[in-house]
């Protein structure tokens, strides 16, 4: 079975987060791993972009009942159409979760990959989540390239 890394992020991302996404997913679909994301614009639009352009195979979770707004690098579609609940589908289907950048969709399935505490959750960028000391919040590891992000999912060890 191919090993599947969900991709999160906003989408409406820097122009830093669509470069490092579209890295991510090029790099993801060089190592044959599957990539499951939003399937929309921006940092989903990116991770797909860059993993087909590789070869790669991408699902798209998408949050809409049809195929509507759905991304064109998308291998795979799967119309929730469930809204926002479809964060925890994606969070919950990779051996590991990379997020990138930032928005409140974003934190929310970095905190359903965190509470679920069964993969390794690497954050790109974004937000930082602190404690109420603010300290930064345990588990969570964080990284500055898409190369260290890839490296830090312990997937090809």
């Amino acid at each position: 079975m191919a090993i599947q890394v969900s991709v999160c992020g906003p989408r409406d991302c820097t122009g830093e987060d669509e470069s490092n996404a579209r890295e991510v997913g090029r790099l993801l679909a060089e190592r044959g791993a599957v990539v499951i994301c939003g399937g929309y614009t921006g940092v989903m639009a990116a991770v797909a972009a860059g993993a087909r352009s590789a070869g790669g195979t991408v699902v798209g979770v998408l949050s809409r009942p049809d195929r509507e707004q759905a991304n064109p690098d998308l291998s795979v579609v799967i119309p929730t159409g469930v809204g926002e609940a479809r964060n925890g589908i994606i969070a919950n289907s990779g051996d590991a979760v990379i997020v990138i950048g930032g928005s409140w969709g974003t934190l929310s399935e970095l905190a359903l990959a965190m509470r679920r505490g069964r993969v390794p959750v690497v954050q790109l960028g974004g937000w930082r989540i602190l404690d109420r000391e603010g300290r930064p919040v345990p588990g969570v590891r964080h990284v500055s390239s898409p190369e260290e992000a890839l490296g830090a999912t312990g997937l090809w060890d």
